[in-house]
């Protein structure tokens, strides 16, 4: 049984089913340029994490968060390589989940296309909630301006569990107290419900089920229209904050009353890896568009590398705009820290916070798109391989996309927004990507290297024997002389100095999960060094495979209880059908 878990797909197979041929009439429409590929990555990854999470990233980090956009873009970085090498040798639809299959084996594949899930769909779930919050706020103020009613009612523009848990919590909100006090109540239940996110979704589930050429034209339109604007917000908000002298903020006093650019420590900046990984999160989607790419070969490595490095210099100025704008305490709550920062408390420009609402309503649409065309791609890979129902892979006769799976996608992500909430979806999405990364990274490994082809992206190789070794013992010994206590601490599991523990509002496993996820990180770490050693792995993927495991240090306990869940689920479903109708199992050849 073990055997048959592990069991691989040929590339020559996946490329076979794939259809490869650039003219194959069978198959998908192959439309999209290198330009397009670029586009659609910036659209996913310039979107809900620049426009809503930033504020709660700074807000824990304070200027400091920079360092963590800069380490995160280096891991996702490294990883875009390796999906770029994977894109390159199979380029077809499927995304991680296709890679997986070929190097780790079937029960690999299983995991990252059902954690896959959670990136996508449930990704998206997050950035309905935050384009609900922006374009009720561009009514409000359209209203205002016109002199008209454009309010949608708070009861119908926030989520029942958000305003459940937050009354439970005793906010004072006048929002969310309005919104609890005047729902609608049918058969003893409170009718509130986010109902833009709800249409929102619809109208993008319908786009995508229309064809990729429609939302190719749409979602190019979008991307330039959103650079613009935030490039606007970099400029205007960069000048303000030097012509009114709030550079200070930079560098602003912590607990203590010393002024440090990381105000709550390197812990503090770590603790926003949730929201500034979610920024990021997007630039893999690409790959899925493998097989509607005209040359998915040389386009899909550069339109993925270059969406990341012009995303990563937008969020690195963004950051320092913001920080620099208004003290980083300021922001714990603020859901539109772009627009926040012009308001008439902070700089003071009011046409830039209506020209800001009006960009992240642009801004998430994009994203909403680019995640609702990349989960029906890898459920009809899945299909394609017998481990879900065949209906998954039925391809519209007219339109040449994925049919059905865009419509399941489109129920998977409307329904939850019925009943849960942004915080809990932020923090599910980030380590569920995460893990698909660390899987990625170690598959690039594990398969062959192959001969350079002209036209063809190849990871370059540098022998990690050494220098992987070397840079795992420099960063041990900067740990130990740097942070006093580092590794002692690590292991210390007696929490009677912790207020938040005593109190009893956290668990032992709340407080010791940063321990116990720091000594996995260095044994995994000394683990790689010695498998490097002797089989001469490749740099680029070992530093991606690292970096990512570090950044899943961040995660906490819930994180990992709720992902294990879906993962338990996961299996179960796996064994009862996928594991029996797989086409590997009754087709082994």
């Amino acid at each position: 049984m073990s055997n048959s878990l592990f069991r691989t797909k040929k590339i020559e197979n996946i490329l076979a089913e794939g259809s490869d041929d650039p003219h194959g009439g069978g198959g998908l429409k192959r439309v999209l340029t290198l330009r397009d590929l670029t586009f659609f990555g910036i659209a996913a990854i310039l979107g809900a994490g620049s426009f809503s999470s930033l504020g709660g990233a700074v807000f824990h980090g304070g200027p400091g968060v920079v360092i963590l956009f800069i380490i995160t873009a280096v891991a996702c970085g490294f990883t875009a390589f390796c999906y770029s090498e994977f894109a390159s040798r199979i380029p077809v639809a499927g995304s991680a989940y296709t890679y997986a299959y070929a190097s780790f084996g079937e029960l690999f594949a299983w995991i990252i296309g059902w954690a896959l899930i959670m990136e996508y769909s449930i990704g998206n779930i997050y950035v309905a909630f935050s384009w609900s919050d922006y374009f009720t706020s561009f009514l409000d103020k359209l209203g205002d301006t016109m002199h008209i009613n454009l309010h949608v009612p708070d009861y119908f523009s926030n989520s029942y569990s958000e305003v459940k848990h937050a009354i439970a919590d005793g906010s004072k909100d006048p929002e969310i107290l309005y919104a609890w006090n005047n729902a609608p109540v049918i058969a003893g239940v409170k009718m509130i419900l986010d109902i833009p996110a709800i249409v929102i979704n619809l109208l993008i589930t319908y786009l995508v089920f229309r064809g990729v050429k429609e939302s190719r034209n749409f979602s190019n339109i979008m991307v330039i229209l959103k650079l613009f604007v935030v490039a606007m917000i970099i400029v205007v908000g960069g000048y303000m904050v030097f012509s009114s002298g709030t550079t200070h903020n930079w560098l602003p006093e912590n607990d203590a009353g010393v002024k440090s650019f990381m105000p709550n420590g390197f812990g503090g900046v770590m603790a926003a890896v949730s929201g500034v990984f979610f920024a990021y999160i997007g630039f893999d989607a690409v790959s899925v568009l493998a097989e509607e790419s005209k040359n998915p070969q040389r386009d899909l490595p550069r339109g993925m590398i270059l969406s990341l490095v012009i995303c990563t210099i937008v969020y690195i100025l963004l950051t320092l705009v913001l920080t620099g704008a208004v003290n980083y305490r300021k922001f714990d709550g603020v859901g539109d820290p772009l627009a926040f920062i012009f308001e008439k408390d902070n700089l003071n420009v009011g046409w830039m916070q209506f020209f800001v609402s009006i960009a992240a309503v642009v801004a998430m649409t994009s994203v909403l798109l680019v995640f609702q065309m990349g989960q029906p791609r890898i459920w009809m890979s899945m299909s394609r391989d017998g481990l879900i129902p065949p209906v998954f892979q039925k391809i519209h006769p007219k339109f040449k996309t994925p049919s059905f799976s865009t419509i399941v996608t489109g129920l998977v992500v409307g329904v939850p927004i019925l009943f849960t909430d942004k915080t809990f979806v932020l923090d599910f999405t980030s380590i569920a990507t995460l893990f698909a990364f660390v899987l990625v990274c170690g598959g690039v490994l594990l398969i062959p290297r192959k001969e350079k082809q002209a036209g063809r992206f190849q990871i370059p190789y540098v022998n990690g024997q050494f220098i992987f070794p070397l840079i795992v013992l420099i960063s041990f010994v900067l740990a130990a002389v740097l942070y006093k206590g580092y590794f002692a601490g690590m292991f210390n599991f007696d929490f009677s100095n912790n207020p938040d523990y005593v109190s009893g509002k956290i668990t032992f496993m709340d407080a010791a999960t940063p321990n116990l996820s720091l000594i996995i990180f260095w044994l995994s770490a000394i683990a790689l060094s010695v498998l490097a050693f002797i089989k001469k792995y490749s740099l680029i993927p070992l530093m991606g495979l690292i970096t990512c495991m570090y950044l899943l240090t961040g995660m906490t306990k819930s994180n990992w209880a709720w992902f294990l869940s879906w993962l338990a689920i996961g299996l179960v479903v796996y064994f009862l059908y996928g594991y029996k109708k797989s086409r590997l199992a009754n087709n082994p050849s």
